[in-house]
């Protein structure tokens, strides 16, 4: 039977007590998804509920701290953001999982989902209300978890699509009294905008592309200015999208399906990408089921993924995910869009990074990954690009795969990368 949801008073006074159980796994959407005024709340009130287990993806808030580990087990997808203090203290269980056997996995409660903390604003859809920034994995959290609880926050965007959440999923409703998570586009570097402009010219014009968040896919978008009707397709996308749209440049027009639709899982930026999308009929909201999918991807004509990584070995070997020996990155959708743009029709799988680490100490290109994470394996990488070029190494043998690698290292390791 459907019913209401329960609405509480304020969010400061708000008693977790009543909604959880003893070993309970609470969640939230990643990012800019996460409800500040719920899960402040949830971690002032540790010490009075039961053991919980926590899991959540990127983080972009202080929230969580190593030193909540006595009272929370920490699940997480990976060590980006904020999470690199958890995983620094070593207190996060990293789940190595790809981003498009997420939903399914939770549907099965072999990723288990008891009480779900989301942000909501209420749609005009009777009987809907929107969750507006990120969705990705929200119909299938939804379907699994026994209990919901909702902040109701009016600066969210009204988006639709996987986007909307039925009133009767919602056990309780409360009012958001905490600020917005945001993620504003950081400065690119001089350095990424080299490697960006030897992206930019692998991209013709009318294609769809996907890419993530951070300093290089900012480059990259604006190494792409003077492209005509791009199209996205991507798990999330942040600020410098809707500077692509306003400039003409995003279009959606030559999409062979979603036509006129930018399709993604997140919106990752701040307010002024918040805005763009508040009742922006060219955004579609979707689930990983859809974005990541291989079938989707599959019927997605000329599309150019453009990823990254921490380091690439000789043989095409990509590691996005340990660093210096601490995780600080993911698994995540990387090898979902590397075969799903492999497989579209006309399409393109382009790892780029820079040549060195940023003090110059170590190449980026290495001869072997020594026991180190194959986050994206070399059978399916297709494009590698730094700042000294383009290594193409679909269809090479491994020493020509090798050759091309080592012609686009930084100068002054070259020498020593040997095939092992």
């Amino acid at each position: 039977m459907s019913h209401s949801p329960r609405r509480a008073g304020l969010s400061s006074g708000f008693d977790f007590s009543a909604y959880v159980r003893a070993d309970d796994v609470a969640a939230w959407l990643q990012g800019t998804g996460e409800p500040l005024g719920l899960t402040q709340r949830l971690v002032a009130q540790r010490n009075a509920l039961p053991p919980l287990e926590l899991f959540f993806g990127i983080s972009a808030s202080k929230t969580l701290k190593p030193e909540y580990a006595d009272r929370f087990k920490f699940r997480a997808l990976n060590g980006a953001g904020t999470n690199r203090t958890l995983t620094a203290a070593n207190v996060a269980d990293i789940m190595p999982v790809h981003v498009s056997a997420i939903p399914n996995l939770v549907r099965a409660r072999t990723i288990c989902i008891d009480v779900l903390l989301l942000r909501v604003r209420p749609h005009p859809k009777p009987g809907y209300f929107s969750a507006g920034v990120m969705v990705d994995f929200l119909p299938a959290m939804l379907q699994a978890a026994r209990c919901v609880i909702a902040e109701i926050d009016e600066r969210l965007p009204l988006t639709a699509h996987d986007a909307l959440v039925p009133a009767d999923k919602i056990t309780v409703l409360t009012e958001c009294d905490a600020d917005e998570v945001q993620m504003p586009d950081p400065e690119p570097t001089e350095l990424e905008m080299q490697v960006a402009r030897h992206v930019a010219g692998l991209i013709p014009d009318g294609a769809t592309i996907q890419l993530g968040v951070g300093g290089l896919p900012v480059a990259v978008c604006r190494a792409l200015m003077q492209h005509k009707d791009l199209g996205v397709h991507s798990g999330v996308i942040s600020d410098i999208v809707a500077d692509l749209v306003e400039k003409g440049v995003i279009t959606n027009a030559k999409k062979s399906i979603d036509v006129g639709r930018i399709v993604t899982g997140g919106l990752f930026g701040s307010r002024r990408l918040s805005q763009f999308a508040d009742g922006n009929d060219m955004i579609e909201m979707r689930s990983s089921d859809y974005t990541h999918s291989q079938l989707t991807l599959s019927r997605v004509h000329n599309l150019f993924g453009i990823n990254s990584g921490v380091e690439v070995d000789l043989t095409g070997n990509v590691n996005a995910e340990i660093a210096a020996g601490r995780y600080l990155g993911a698994i995540g959708g990387q090898a979902d869009f590397v075969r799903g743009a492999v497989a579209s029709p006309g399409g393109r799988s382009i790892i780029a990074l820079p040549s060195a680490t940023p003090d110059g100490k170590h190449s980026r290109i290495v001869a072997s990954l020594d026991g180190r994470p194959v986050t994206t394996t070399r059978a399916d990488n297709d494009i590698v690009v730094t700042e000294y070029g383009v290594a193409d190494l679909r269809g090479r043998s491994l020493s020509e795969r090798a050759a091309r690698l080592r012609a686009i290292a930084h100068p002054a390791f070259r020498d020593q990368l040997k095939l092992k």
